[in-house]
């Protein structure tokens, strides 16, 4: 059977190309349109899809195929001789296939195209602390994880290779004490995915007390008030906090916060200690008190210029535009680029929420009480991305921007739904082409998504960043971002005050009598307010910073990302 096999496929060709007319009276020549063979398939559009690796069958309806023969060729390859096709491919791709029907009447042929896709695994995105979670007796730790390609997915949580769950979510609890290993699977008909994680389940005796704080040195005017606060506090418990200024205690309560006075110049060793019912942790901050504002300010002169002169620092959150056509590997490297890309007059992309650029100037922007500098974004109807800025002196007169950051208050400064002191921590993907995960300190989480069709670099975290993860905090504004029909977004706009916010306030027009460019969004240094909500009242800035002020997505629009273009000293081009 196997030789006649064949031999067939070896005559078939011949076969097909060489219809022999045949001697017929007149009777056989009025009946042979009537039977030539009609081919036709289920699938009127033509085109099936397969997977690699996978078979597929494809059957067709032919019409007047009494002793006929059959062949299916691909790329001047028979694929089979048997009417109906059962094949598969190894790479993907279109393939174009002809199916040839041959009788003793005549031949017909049709065209098909099968397109060859890869296979979707499921893909699990959980974010996992670098040494596994850790919880005391009796909490309950929430497993929530996001998988990409989850269609038909089936789940299996083990807990020391015990299975405790089939469903995509696992709450885990334990009354005891230990270390438990975790692993979740996940299976579709492609493959499956596993990740696998400790929990370390402690007495509230033996919880890791953790703080952290902005910096180590403190850099304030005379006459001035700044908060000292630790962020990222866990397992604090029952803590009181104890501040003293060169040994000497100045506050003793619940609060974490200290307002600190600079009623005279000079350096200043502030202590905080944490102490709980359990342990007690101190950490020693310096507090350098400078002259009083305006010592260190920079008058322009006819040299100076309006646009910015100097890039300190570009760490975008994750998003889409990270990392896409350009690679830097440190953050002097990323600062190059942000300048190289500004210079061209293109964006940078900050990212998802928190995502930052700092710029300087040549000269310190006054403050007349009108509107004092412009960033450029690319806002439109129906795409406002906003940014929230931040403005700083330089108050020690050192020339960098590591003194004080004072918010622009915009028009939803003070409402209840926007969130002060908001972190977010974003987690280094397991491996390509997956997305990023985050959790914040309001305990939710949820990712920055990987859109593949659009932006398929290999990571969207952004590759200067060393860690596992990195944690970005400021001020969280109330997404306008809406769909308003399946499929189709609107990032409203915000009524003023932010950077790439399509503002029928602050984004002035020529129209108004103002130099004022495409899309940029103006702002009044006297709009700066201190930590507790009160006027800074500056005199003058150095610094400028933009983050990304919202975290919410738009479905395949992805991220909201606040685009800085350019900015510019607006007190010395508006007319």
């Amino acid at each position: 059977m196997k030789a006649k096999n064949i031999k067939w496929k070896w005559l078939l060709p011949v076969l097909l190309a060489a219809i022999v007319p045949v001697s017929c009276n007149n009777e056989d020549e009025e009946l042979r349109p009537s039977k030539l063979p009609i081919i036709s398939f289920e699938n009127t559009t033509g085109i099936y899809t397969v997977k690699i690796g996978k078979t597929i069958t494809i059957e067709p309806f032919v019409e007047n195929d009494e002793n006929a023969m059959y062949s299916w060729t691909a790329e001047g390859k028979i694929l089979s001789t048997e009417k109906i096709l059962t094949y598969s491919w190894n790479k993907t791709g279109q393939v174009f296939i002809t199916f040839k029907v041959l009788t003793d009447y005549g031949s017909a042929d049709e065209e098909i195209r099968v397109d060859v896709a890869e296979l979707v695994p499921p893909k699990i995105t959980l974010s996992i602390p670098k040494n596994g979670y850790t919880i005391v007796t009796g909490q309950e730790l929430i497993l929530t994880p996001v998988v990409d390609n989850n269609d038909e997915a089936s789940y299996s949580w083990t807990v020391d290779s015990k299975e405790v769950s089939k469903e995509k979510d696992y709450t885990f609890k334990s009354a005891v004490t230990g270390a438990f290993h975790i692993s979740l699977k996940a299976t579709n008909e492609d493959g499956e995915d596993t990740i696998e994680f400790d929990v370390h389940v402690k007495l509230p005796s033996d919880m890791p007390f953790s703080w952290s704080f902005e910096n180590t040195t403190f850099h304030v005017s005379q006459g001035r008030i700044i908060r000292l606060l630790p962020f990222a506090i866990t397992n604090a418990f029952d803590a009181t906090y104890t501040w003293t200024i060169n040994d000497t205690e100045v506050q003793k309560n619940a609060n974490p916060l200290y307002a600190f006075k600079a009623d005279n110049q000079g350096t200043y060793s502030v202590k905080a200690t944490m102490k709980n019912s359990y342990n007690e942790v101190s950490h020693t901050l310096t507090v350098k008190v400078c002259p009083p504002e305006g010592t260190y300010k920079r008058v322009a002169t006819g040299t100076s210029v309006a646009a910015w002169n100097k890039v300190y620092e570009f760490l975008p959150a994750p998003g889409q535009f990270v990392n896409e056509d350009y690679t830097v590997t440190t953050m002097a490297e990323a600062v190059t680029y942000a300048e190289g890309r500004l210079r061209q007059n293109a964006y940078v992309s900050l990212g998802g929420f928190g995502g930052y650029i700092v710029l300087g100037f040549d000269h310190s922007i006054e403050n007349d009480g009108g509107y004092n500098f412009q960033v450029m974004g690319n806002s439109f109807q129906g795409s406002s991305e906003p940014g929230i800025v931040w403005v700083m002196q330089d108050e020690n007169g050192d020339g960098l921007p590591n003194d004080t950051w004072y918010e622009l208050k915009g028009s939803e400064y003070g409402k209840v739904e926007t969130i002060q002191d908001y972190e977010i921590t974003y987690y280094r993907p397991r491996s390509v082409g997956m997305p990023v995960s985050w959790t914040d300190n309001r305990g939710k989480s949820g990712t920055i998504d990987y859109l593949a069709a659009y932006h398929r670099q290999d990571y969207y975290y952004p590759l200067w960043v060393k860690t596992e993860t990195y944690t970005l905090r400021g001020t969280c504004l109330k997404s306008h971002t809406r769909e308003t029909s399946p499929g189709y977004w609107s990032n409203d706009s915000f009524e003023w005050g932010y950077v790439d916010n399509f503002s029928s306030i602050d984004r002035l027009t020529d129209d108004d009598n103002y130099n004022a460019g495409v899309n940029a969004n103006h702002f009044k240094i006297s709009d700066a307010v201190t930590f507790d909500g009160k006027s800074a009242n500056l005199q003058y800035i150095d610094f400028i910073k933009v983050q990304t002020g919202v975290n919410t997505k738009a479905g395949w629009l992805g991220e909201n990302s606040t685009e800085v273009f350019d900015t510019k000293d607006f007190n010395m081009i508006k007319k």
